[in-house]
């Protein structure tokens, strides 16, 4: 518990966490922003015409509780960006200011440094949850009663409401495995950055394009993509077309237990001097 505490003591005095919020805020903002407009659009059926393949998926979208689960949810798409970079400032920093040679002097089990730093920084993952989670509650129940369809505190809006925890607990994992691998920290995060945003889009186009001329399955391989797996772990009651919630937080789990093991691994074999 020691290393712990001195993990997020080396956080919070530092400008890390308050720049990251932020950046984040205005982010937030216009994700809410849209997602009214979504949420208006779909109560009041003012989406225009739907193509008749999508009109199943539409229709799921825009069930009471899936709208309440989305709202409850929002803006986690960058929020977990910023976990992730929170991941990877807090490893890299110690190269940066070449404090991780006194740190490991200290404290020479170089594993139950590791385990501190992916526990503190699991903290800060769900601490960040709850702060945004607790504005979604208020700001997306009045969303919700404001075009008629009242708070909907269901357990599809819970359950939803509880794997996008689960979510920020492992991008901040992630983010931790990614900052070992790549210790210089403007590398390691900008490529956090590129491999988040680009490869969520590209992905995105690629399934997109594959699933029209091959069929709905090929929605599955989103599965694969951890940013969209996290995405699909709060999208309430299933969507037709898009795999089980549980099947994208199991494949989540499984890319933060790789990155928690190699980057432990790799600080105990890699020198530092």
């Amino acid at each position: 518990m020691n290393l712990v505490r001195a993990e997020l003591a080396k956080i919070r005095t530092t400008n890390l966490w308050w720049i990251l919020a932020l950046i984040y805020l205005p982010l937030w903002g216009l994700t809410l922003f849209f997602n009214y407009i979504q949420t208006d659009q779909l109560v009041n059926g003012n989406l225009g015409q739907v193509p008749e393949d999508q009109a199943d998926t539409v229709a799921a979208v825009a069930l009471p509780d899936n709208l309440a689960a989305n709202l409850y949810t929002n803006g986690q798409f960058f929020g977990l960006l910023m976990v992730m970079l929170l991941g990877i400032l807090v490893v890299t920093n110690e190269f940066f200011h070449q404090t991780v040679t006194t740190t490991f002097l200290t404290t020479p089990h170089r594993s139950a440094v590791m385990a501190a730093k992916l526990v503190a920084t699991a903290v800060l993952g769900l601490i960040f949850w709850l702060v945004t989670t607790g504005a979604n509650l208020l700001v997306g129940s009045a969303v919700l009663e404001s075009v008629g369809v009242g708070a909907r505190f269901g357990s599809a809006a819970w359950e939803a409401v509880g794997l996008n925890a689960l979510a920020y607990l492992l991008w901040a994992i992630l983010g931790v495995g990614i900052g070992v691998l790549i210790r210089s920290q403007i590398g390691a995060t900008v490529t956090g950055i590129l491999l988040y945003l680009g490869g969520t889009i590209g992905a995105v186009i690629v399934i997109s394009t594959l699933a029209a001329r091959f069929g709905d399955w090929i929605n599955n391989l989103q599965l694969l993509v951890p940013s969209l797996a996290s995405g699909l772990m709060v999208t309430g009651a299933e969507i037709p077309g898009n795999p089980p919630r549980w099947a994208g937080a199991a494949v989540l789990v499984g890319y933060a237990v790789v990155a928690g093991v190699i980057g432990t691994l790799t600080v105990r074999r890699r020198d530092i001097s």
